[in-house]
């Protein structure tokens, strides 16, 4: 996977996809054309999802974090859960979770989308290829069923190297592109999108965190999220939208000391919450901030 520093910022489906997201699930990613292991049943396919998220492990609630996305370093005293971004390590003694930007093309990396999967990146009538103005990162397509199979078999391949460093939980970022997409993207494709990637990532033993988009409400859960990552939901009143659905399982980071002191005063109790700068640069660079509740 190619990964560079980032600034931060239904209800029922039909039975037929219900059962190819399972299905999908159980085979997990193979090359076209590879044989298919096939379910007995259902029922079988079923119990099978149920017993590997069981398995997976949760970041603990209220604890302190940190948000390590531009580079890691030692964590403060008393930081028991890390997010680093996929090319990094683990942190040790620490719950780890692992950023990989799983609904765009990470800068740098759309050279690799345009030789190996060129008919994944989202393209306007005209053909050509839609960007996401407020990051310049190429989208990934994600409209038809077909397309978030072959891409989930990507993604899938990356979740399963966070998994071998040793990681507990994934973060798979932009899930909120379809808003950036020239309405050519649909929520309910990012909700059947997400289905298929948390299906993978339980299938690797990790959790997988909802990163922002609070519009899904409880379809976010259904789909498969296991807990959230929030930025700035206190500064734009957005924490409890999150608490709602996960509870206690929401991790929140603030870039402004007004909008960290109000969140803390609100939720610090409950919650993870930190403030980081927004470049989230590592600790000893000269824009570095890290505050926690």
């Amino acid at each position: 996977m190619f990964s560079l520093t980032r600034k931060p910022i239904a209800i029922v489906v039909a039975l037929a996809a219900a059962i190819s997201a399972v299905l999908y699930f159980v085979i997990g990613t193979q090359d076209a054309g590879a044989a298919q292991a096939k379910p007995q049943s259902t029922s079988d396919v079923a119990a099978v999802a149920a017993a590997a998220k069981k398995k997976v492990k949760l970041p603990p609630a209220n604890a302190k974090f940190d948000y390590q996305l531009g580079g890691a370093y030692k964590p403060p005293a008393g930081v028991k859960v890390v997010t680093r971004d996929s090319t990094a390590k683990p942190a040790k003694g620490a719950y780890n979770i692992c950023y990989v930007n799983a609904f765009q093309a990470q800068p740098g990396a759309e050279s690799w989308w345009k030789k190996n999967h060129p008919e994944l990146l989202l393209k306007n009538k005209s053909g050509k290829y839609v960007v996401d103005g407020d990051w310049d990162e190429l989208i990934l397509d994600i409209s038809t069923a077909a397309k978030r199979k072959k891409l989930a078999g990507v993604v899938g391949k990356w979740f399963d190297g966070c998994a071998k460093k040793g990681y507990q939980a994934v973060e798979p970022d932009n899930l909120d592109s379809y808003t950036r997409s020239q309405k050519l993207l649909k929520k309910s494709d990012a909700v059947a999108f997400s289905k298929l990637i948390a299906a993978r990532a339980h299938k690797a033993g990790l959790a997988i965190g909802q990163k922002n988009t609070m519009e899904l409400g409880k379809q976010g859960k259904k789909a498969g999220f296991d807990f959230a990552v929030s930025e700035e939901c206190g500064l734009y009143d957005e924490c409890g939208d999150y608490t709602k659905v996960y509870g206690k399982n929401v991790i929140v980071i603030e870039y402004t000391k007004k909008a960290f002191t109000k969140t803390c005063k609100e939720y610090g109790s409950k919650l993870s919450v930190v403030r980081r700068d927004l470049d989230v640069t590592p600790k000893g660079s000269k824009g570095y901030v890290y505050q926690a509740c």
